[in-house]
């Protein structure tokens, strides 16, 4: 499997010029841990994540210093430091050079960037310019969904999976980090809805393109403002299956 078979395409991003609190407000809203950072022409710049408001002067938290480690990086590091600790905007204490994969690359590859730079999620580029992005969750996802026994994609599931984005993405209705599988011609449906009937919207979506044979709902119904979470009914009565 390769990058583009699993990435999620509609990405939350921000712009270097927001504000931290914009950038906070997203991460929150959408229960994301980290959001990349494009300019106005799509082109990925940066990322920010959760442990970029570790050490901010607002909560008290900022970097303990000593005469040592002033006399071996100099006072220049203390610059950098407050401004990382005191900046409003998203490019003030963003990661200036994410790493990143492109469509191509293969999951091992995917993998190894990942655990070799401890990170959990990994922007998909094209050209510089952000396609998608891949967590830890879309390979959990995928895991949980296929198991390692079925065979790779084939070009007419990747033609149904992009049909199938092309319906929901652009639509008011589309789940919150909408992942589409695809396996000979069986689909698996993930993501976060906030009201019931965006499930049978994204479902009877999926139903209507052309080759696919059968579809299966692992969407995830999410409450924004308590954080409460359901699973779909199909993974619940998987999970007790398994219980017994």
């Amino acid at each position: 499997m390769y990058a583009h078979q699993i990435m999620t395409r509609k990405v939350l991003s921000t712009t270097p010029d927001s504000t931290i609190l914009d950038a906070a407000n997203i991460m929150l809203r959408h229960r994301v841990s980290g959001l990349p950072v494009v300019d106005l022409d799509g082109t990925l710049v940066g990322i920010i994540t959760e442990g970029d408001f570790l050490h901010r002067s607002e909560i008290g938290t900022e970097r303990k210093r000593n005469w040592l480690a002033t006399f071996i990086l100099g006072p220049g590091q203390w610059a950098d430091d407050y401004v990382f600790e005191h900046g409003r905007k998203v490019s003030e204490i963003m990661t200036c050079t994410p790493v990143t994969v492109t469509e191509d690359a293969p999951l091992s590859t995917v993998v190894e960037q990942m655990e070799k730079n401890n990170v959990k999620r990994l922007p998909v580029v094209r050209g510089g310019k952000l396609v998608g992005i891949i967590t830890r969750s879309s390979l959990l996802r995928t895991v949980a969904s296929l198991g390692r026994e079925l065979p790779a994609p084939t070009e007419n599931d990747d033609q149904i999976r992009r049909r199938i984005l092309d319906e929901i993405e652009p639509k008011a209705w589309c789940p919150l980090g909408l992942s589409v599988i695809v396996r000979d011609g069986v689909v698996h449906l993930s993501g976060v809805i906030t009201e019931s009937r965006f499930r049978k919207a994204a479902i009877v979506a999926a139903e209507n393109v052309p080759g696919v044979v059968e579809v299966h709902d692992h969407l995830c119904w999410g409450d924004s403002f308590s954080g409460f979470y359901l699973k779909s009914s199909e993974d619940q009565e998987l999970l007790e299956k398994q219980a017994h």
